[in-house]
Parts: structure tokens; sequence; C-alpha cells
């Protein structure tokens, strides 16, 4: 029989947004009425940056051992908002991209694969859309047969991780790690409550943007992350503040055992600004 591979490595994305015209796409999709869609620059740039980083970082931060995955929410976009900038909203191709996508990967991670709910505007009332894209995919399910569920506690090597999407967000640049802390101690406080082990690595998306609030601990430190995702600025973003005047972030984070301790490493790109005009 052999031996069963240590796994000592997890690598979290979010926010893929399949389906939508800023979000993640295969170079062309098919669409219901038989027509194609064919991804603008902008996507194609993205799309660069994803298999970059599928295809050298994440080997290179590995060592090239094995490693599993989990997609931290919202990998569709939806029918949401009134929204008119999908590429379509026929659910059924939408979950068609986000399989094209995502299959690749979980063939990487040998079907390590685990995926967590996002936001119902996104994926359906109970995350009905990701439920059927997670299934379609094979993820790993949770004690109730769930292939989509709402949180994954994970112990990846001596550190325990707890993912879930949502966190809270704020307009101001300079409060942008209150919310991260306070997850973080939040985590402390209802661990201590009911005598549990706290996680090492608190794990939420949502916002698009990565941060890292990290405090020493007795097992070395724990540390509050906030993913960054893998959607362009929909028109939505320029009417929020804060989000109005940034960049969007793309990338990811790894969770690693190493030989003497747990530690965590981000891959993390932002677009420049768009160009000045010159009078």
């Amino acid at each position: 029989m052999a031996k069963k591979k240590t796994v000592k490595n997890l690598v979290v994305v979010s926010d893929l947004h399949c389906g939508d015209q800023m979000g993640l796409c295969p170079a062309v999709v098919g669409l219901d009425g038989g027509g194609d869609y064919g991804t603008s620059s902008f996507q194609r740039g993205v799309m660069e940056w994803w298999n970059e980083f599928w295809g050298e970082w994440v080997p290179r931060v590995t060592q090239g051992e094995p490693f599993a995955v989990a997609v931290n929410g919202d990998a569709m976009d939806g029918r949401h908002h009134g929204a008119v900038h999908q590429i379509t909203q026929n659910l059924a191709d939408q979950q068609k991209i986000a399989e094209a996508i995502l299959r690749p990967i979980v063939d990487l991670c040998e079907g390590r694969f685990y995926m967590i709910r996002g936001t119902e505007a996104h994926t359906g009332q109970s995350a009905e859309n990701e439920e059927n894209l997670a299934g379609k995919l094979g993820a790993i399910q949770d004690a109730e047969g769930l292939h989509a569920r709402n949180e994954l506690w994970i112990r990846v090597g001596k550190a325990l991780c707890h993912l879930m999407h949502h966190i809270g967000t704020t307009s101001s640049s300079a409060h942008e790690a209150s919310a991260v802390n306070a997850e973080l101690s939040a985590e402390y406080v209802e661990a201590a409550r009911w005598g549990h082990e706290p996680p090492d690595f608190v794990i939420r998306s949502h916002r698009h943007r990565c941060i890292v609030v990290d405090l020493d601990s007795s097992k070395g430190y724990a540390a509050g992350i906030v993913t960054p995702g893998w959607q362009g600025k929909t028109p939505f973003s320029y009417r929020i503040a804060g989000g109005r005047v940034t960049q969007p972030q793309f990338g990811g984070v790894l969770i690693r055992q190493g030989d003497e301790e747990f530690y965590y490493r981000r891959w993390v790109k932002s677009l420049p600004r768009p160009m000045e005009e010159l009078l």
C-alpha cells in the first residue's frame, strides 16, 4: 500500500466572480444561445496573473509538495443589485465559466478542494448556486454532506485555521485593520469562553483587499488574514467610499507548516492607475 502523502500546505483564494465582465474568465465561453463570448484585454491580463499564481508561485512556496485549496466564497457573480455588467445572467453559463476556471485547480491539488459559501447576492439564497458548482467540482463535503460549506475548520500541520467569507468593511483606510483585529480577538474570546483551542489563522475574504494583522501567541503568533480577490472594479466600486479611490487587488494566500514553525505567505498584484491625460 502506498504511503499517504503528508499535506502541510493550504492555498486560499476568493472572490473570483466568474460570469462578470470584470471577473475571471477563460479565453472563449460558449453561451446558452449558441454564441461565444471573447474575453477583454483586462480579463486576459488577469488570467495571466491567475496562471502565474498557480503555475509559478504556488509550486515555489509549497516547495513542490502536495497542497489543499480553499475557495473562500463568491466563485460566481450571480444576478444581483439590478446589475447589468455580467457576461450573462444565465446562471448555468456562469457555472460553466467557474467550472472551467476551477477544474484545473481541483486537478492540481489532487482533489483536496474545499469551497466556502459567499454572499447570497452573488451565490443565491443559502448559496444554492455555489453548492451546485461545488458538487460539480467534487469539493470535499462537510459533516452534513454539503459541498459548499458556511465555514471551514482545518488543521495545517500544527496550525488551526478557521475560514469564513464575510468580514466587516470600512470606508477609511486608516481603520482597515480594525475589523480584522476585532475578528481575531472575538475568536480568542469565544474559544476561551467554551474551552476550545483558538485558531492560529482566522481567514476571511469579501473585501477584495488583502490585509494581515498578527499577534504573538504561545504557539508563535496568530494572524487575522483577509484575502485579495480576482475581480476588477465594477460600476458599483466607483460609488463606494474608499473603494472608488483604490485599485483592485488580485492574489491569494498560503498557510504552511514549515520544518520549525507554521507561517503564512501572500501573493498580491494591483493594477496601475488609469493613464493621465495630457493637455
